[in-house]
């Protein structure tokens, strides 16, 4: 699933679990909410490298002045 879907599942499945008791449940949310910021950051970082894949490309081929950023 996608990193917002992952988000809310958790948080609901925390809710539910904290409103019922059930720790279980509770756990299980909080881990799906870590696995969706995790998927966050992930792509986060993967659009970081391309973007420097990119840029030195761009320097490479002599479409861009290294020093304008």
């Amino acid at each position: 699933m996608g990193e917002w879907t992952d988000k809310a599942k958790g948080k609901v499945k925390e809710t539910v679990g904290v409103a019922t008791g059930d720790r279980s449940l509770e756990a299980e949310g909080k881990a799906d909410t870590l696995k969706g910021k995790v998927k966050g950051v992930v792509e986060d970082v993967k659009h970081a490298i391309k973007d420097k894949v990119d840029e030195r490309e761009e320097v490479r081929r002599g479409d861009a002045d290294p020093y304008q950023r």
